[in-house]
């Protein structure tokens, strides 16, 4: 009798210990509905991307693919512009063998800052107010041979006017043609996150890394704005495989722009 009855306890107190465990594991794990919620599909739910405009390495020659709102919103282009897994940064890559604009040789995956909901393309003064992009990104990839890449830049007119360029490990701030005018870092690591920062105001624009005043450009100029993303400056001229697994790349984590 003893052992039936230390048999049959232990039983139950086996047969507790297993619901517990299930359970246990059953509030654990996320409803369907909660993982589904987890994922997401576009862009758009990572970044804000209102006032944006996306260009794209892919379409016929020197005509790119070009998005903009509302279609922008609920789009997403596997490999050149998507969310990661983990739904909180977003990717942009373009190949050495990309589509290009008219004005460069060189393809981009790209946004550009709009105005009105996206309506309108921006153009401000560095003279009137001030004028502000925060991106917070990595560079994730560079072509072979020529691995330079642009992440982050003020643009006016019909060129560049500051930009962000990785040129193998050297992460450079340029000024207008100087691509070298000032080193941030010799020892960039791909997939490094960092915060770059363009302030434009009294003629000049204040450039920032990690919060850092890393130097001050010199620009009088009123057809200012904003670019973000990848833009490869490589080619199938300069750069070998010419396909599109030999690219540059970005992940945004995060993008703000204010005017004041």
């Amino acid at each position: 009798m003893p052992s039936t009855r230390t048999y049959v306890l232990a039983g139950i107190t086996a047969a507790v210990s297993t619901a517990t465990l299930t359970l246990s594991a059953q509030a654990a794990a996320p409803a369907p509905y909660e993982r589904a919620a987890a994922r997401c599909a576009y862009p758009s739910e990572v970044l804000d991307l209102t006032n944006w405009k996306l260009t794209l390495p892919t379409g016929e020659d020197e005509d790119p693919t070009e998005i903009t709102q509302p279609e922008l919103a609920a789009f997403s282009a596997d490999p050149w512009f998507q969310v990661n897994a983990a739904c909180d940064a977003v990717r942009l890559r373009a190949a050495v063998n990309g589509v290009t604009t008219g004005g460069s040789s060189y393809p981009r995956a790209e946004l550009r800052e709009m105005t009105d909901g996206g309506e309108d393309e921006a153009e401000w003064s560095t003279t009137d107010g001030t004028h502000t992009l925060v991106v917070t990104e990595a560079f994730t990839a560079l072509p072979k041979e020529k691995p330079h890449l642009v992440g982050a830049q003020v643009h006016g007119g019909d060129d560049d006017v500051t930009v962000f360029r990785l040129e193998g490990s050297s992460l450079y701030i340029t000024d207008g043609d100087d691509r070298h005018h000032h080193l941030v870092t010799d020892d960039y690591e791909l997939g490094t996150e960092f915060e770059a920062k363009f302030v434009a105001q009294d003629g000049e624009i204040d450039v920032y890394y990690n919060g850092q005043l890393e130097t001050t450009i010199s620009h009088d100029g009123d057809t200012n704005y904003f670019k973000a993303g990848a833009y490869t400056q490589a080619n199938c001229d300069n750069s070998d495989p010419c396909t599109d697994k030999n690219y540059g790349e970005v992940r945004i984590s995060a993008i703000k722009v204010t005017h004041s």
